[in-house]
C-alpha cells in the first residue's frame, strides 16, 4: 500500500469515525444510526478494488471496536467491513470513472442491508441478542434508508479524493502493469502517456534532423 493511500484512507476513517460517535449517533434516530464509516469504505473500495476495500475495511472496522463507547467484542465489525469493502471491491469500475449513480447507490444499499445482517449474525454467534428486542425488520429498513440519504454527500467526495490520490506524480507509476485491477493498488498512469508522448517527440525530432542532413549533403554535390 502506498504511502498517499495510508494517508488519505487514515485521515478520512478518524475523521468519519469522530462524525459517527460525536454527532450521528447522537441524533437518536428511529432503528439504525447513518453508518458513515460504512460509506467512507464504500468509497475508497469503489476506487482501490477489492483488495484495498478489504484492507481499509478491517482497519476502519477494527478501529470502531476500539474507540469508546464501544459495546461489543473486539473485531466484530472489523469482520464485517474487511467483508463489505472486499466485496464492494469487485464492482470497481474498470475505468476507475462511475458513468451513473445508480450503481454506487445499489452498493449502498446492498452494504447496509448486507452489513446489518452480517453484524446481527456474528452478534448471534457470540450471544449479543440486541438486534432481536430492536427489530432486525426495522434496522435494514432505516439502515438502508439512512445511508443512501447520506451517501451522495460523501461516497463522490471520497472517490474523489481517492482518485486524485491515485494521480499524484510522486506516486509509483511502473511497480504494476496498467490495467491490473486484482492488486487494487494501481497508478493512474499519467507518467506513462507522458513518457510514451517524449519518446514519440524524439523520434521525429531525429527523422528531421536526419532529413535536414540529406538535403545539405545534397546542395554540397550540386
Amino acid at each position: 500500500m502506498r504511502v498517499n493511500r495510508i494517508l488519505l484512507s487514515s485521515s478520512l476513517i478518524v475523521v468519519a469515525l469522530v462524525v459517527q460517535v460525536s454527532v450521528l449517533a447522537r441524533l437518536h434516530l428511529p432503528g439504525a444510526v447513518p453508518d458513515l464509516l460504512l460509506l467512507v469504505v464504500l468509497g475508497l473500495a469503489l476506487v482501490y478494488g477489492h483488495v484495498g476495500g478489504a484492507l481499509v475495511g478491517f482497519a476502519a472496522g477494527l478501529l470502531a471496536d476500539l474507540a469508546p463507547p464501544a459495546d461489543h467484542a473486539a473485531g466484530r465489525y472489523a469482520l464485517v467491513l474487511c467483508v463489505i469493502g472486499y466485496l464492494a471491491g469487485l464492482v470497481k469500475p474498470e475505468s476507475g470513472q462511475v458513468r451513473t449513480a445508480a450503481g454506487p447507490m445499489l452498493v449502498v444499499v446492498a452494504a447496509a442491508v448486507g452489513s446489518t445482517l452480517l453484524y446481527a449474525g456474528v452478534g448471534a454467534l457470540v450471544g449479543d441478542t440486541a438486534a432481536r428486542h430492536v427489530g432486525l425488520s426495522d434496522l435494514l429498513f432505516t439502515a438502508a434508508l439512512y445511508d443512501l440519504l447520506l451517501a451522495p454527500f460523501v461516497v463522490p467526495g471520497v472517490m474523489a479524493l481517492a482518485r486524485r490520490a491515485e494521480n499524484d506524480p510522486l506516486a509509483e507509476t511502473n511497480s504494476a502493469k496498467a490495467g491490473d485491477i486484482s492488486s487494487g493498488w494501481l497508478s493512474g498512469g499519467t507518467g506513462l502517456r507522458i513518457g510514451g508522448q517524449r519518446s514519440g517527440l524524439r523520434v521525429k525530432a531525429a527523422r528531421a534532423r536526419s532529413a535536414r542532413a540529406g538535403r545539405i549533403k545534397g546542395v554540397k554535390r550540386l
